[in-house]
């Protein structure tokens, strides 16, 4: 699925879309909010596509589709947010049931506000006990008069309950603060789901940034569990280093592993990587980080590694702007197996990386292990190499990726609109290796025309 949420729908400028590509070669299905079966509709600056997730919210063994419409207007009240919950049947994509809205005020409680966001962030996974999950991000909500301290809410079952936390729910780790953006992405697997608090203050630091980790089992305080959070350390056992702008848990990826106990048995959890691209390296401004963590069955968490692109055998310099861990995507293509360095891996997006001082901000894509030493096996892709465009200032190539167990997908929505596409890789790529997939608008499978295609990319 590729969403252009800029792309100009029945005259509305911004109103946004998604494009569905089918499988077997059947072509691609366009869904946008003047789409039969899609409630409301098409209106400038909506931005219908920024975010979404697919799950079986019904359990008719169809796939659904959450998308996130963070600018939506609710009645008079601007960019309050929508989510619309699109069914899937065996006709295919909301030509069954007609879809479901999810906003503040009715189905999501609370009450819609000006700028709420509500969409901003979604991410969807299935219970242990195989209870469909949505997870909604609100970076924009105030609560308690606390200026865009973020809300989340939580939708489960069949029969969509609804539930919402903040930082001063019971038992959630740190405490409800302006601009902490509670919500500004949201990442789910298994039985679990982490939010991105990248507002986040630690002591006198602002925007230092944190994540934390909830149950999907509802407690006794009527929530998702909260397990636990954390700020930035670059080491086990370390002092925290959390510094002003740094901006952890911008963005993450968060996988299923499998790893050996201490008695050599396999046992089942998760990696979490996560981005810090506000991070100063010495006196390299925003040259950017990432740091990957293993939790295991108990739910301990440990630190495996910080990756930057000084770190030893990493392919590239930090540079100042780099943004390097900006965007994040990871992948366990083989998830019954005990994950290895080839099996699990780690995509970081560089936005600001220069290719010549003649392009700027053309940006690039880092490929890295998910576990073991992050310079083993890294490789690099930007325009002009790998990334079959032409490379040019303002791309940002790595803004937008995306992936399956197969492939790594990487949009291409900014810079010459030529070069606007999206590109499939395998996992496995090489520095410089080409894509097996390509998809992009006028190519006779995606209608021509667009305004930013590829901005998200799953």
């Amino acid at each position: 699925m590729i969403a252009d949420p800029q792309a100009t729908v029945s005259g509305q400028e911004k109103a946004g879309q998604l494009h569905v590509v089918l499988g077997g070669g059947k072509g691609t299905v366009q869904i946008h909010q003047d789409t039969p079966n899609v409630s409301d509709v098409a209106e400038a600056g909506d931005q219908f596509g920024f975010s979404f997730a697919a799950y079986d919210a019904n359990k008719d063994g169809c796939s659904d589709l959450a998308v996130g419409i963070p600018h939506e207007d609710i009645g008079t009240v601007p960019d309050a947010g929508l989510v619309h919950l699109i069914f899937g049947s065996t006709s295919g994509i909301g030509q069954g049931t007609p879809d479901r809205g999810f906003g503040q005020g009715a189905a999501l409680g609370d009450v819609a506000e000006a700028e709420d966001w509500v969409g901003y962030s979604v991410a969807t996974t299935v219970s242990s006990t195989g209870i469909p999950y949505l997870v909604v991000g609100a970076p924009g909500e105030d609560v308690a008069g606390k200026i865009d301290s973020g809300l989340v809410h939580a939708v489960y079952g069949t029969d969509f309950k609804s539930v919402s936390l903040d930082q001063d729910s019971p038992l959630v780790w740190e405490e409800r603060e302006a601009y902490d953006q509670f919500g500004s992405v949201v990442v789910a697997a298994g039985n679990f789901f982490v939010v991105g608090v990248p507002g986040e203050s630690i002591d006198t630091d602002l925007s230092a940034g944190a994540v934390m980790a909830f149950r999907t089992s509802i407690n006794t305080d009527g929530i998702p569990a909260p397990t636990w959070g954390m700020g930035q350390g670059r080491a086990a056992g370390s002092e925290k280093s959390a510094e002003t702008g740094d901006r952890f848990g911008t963005s993450m990826a968060f996988v299923p592993n499998k790893y050996k106990n201490s008695s050599g048995r396999l046992e089942a959890g998760f990696l979490l990587a996560v981005g810090v691209p506000g991070e100063d390296l010495a006196d390299v401004m925003d040259a950017g980080a990432v740091q990957t963590y293993q939790i295991t069955a108990a739910e301990s968490v440990t630190h495996l590694n910080w990756i930057d692109q000084n770190t030893d055998g990493v392919e590239g310099e930090a540079e100042p702007g780099d943004f390097f861990g900006q965007t994040l995507t990871g992948v366990n293509t083989s998830p019954t197996a005990e994950s290895t360095a080839s099996t699990v891996r780690l995509a970081v997006g560089v936005p600001g990386e220069e290719s010549t001082e003649q392009h700027l901000d053309t940006g690039g894509v880092q490929i890295f292990p998910f576990v073991g030493a992050p310079g083993a096996s890294d490789a690099w892709l930007e325009p002009g190499s790998g990334i079959p465009s032409a490379p040019a200032s303002r791309q940002f190539a790595g803004i937008s990726l995306g992936g399956t167990r197969t492939a790594l997908f990487v949009g291409m929505p900014y810079g010459p609109a030529e070069g606007h596409a999206v590109y499939g890789f395998p996992w496995s790529v090489t520095t410089g290796g080409a894509p097996t997939q390509t998809w992009k608008p006028g190519d006779g499978v995606i209608p021509a025309g667009d305004g930013a295609f590829g901005t998200v990319v799953r």
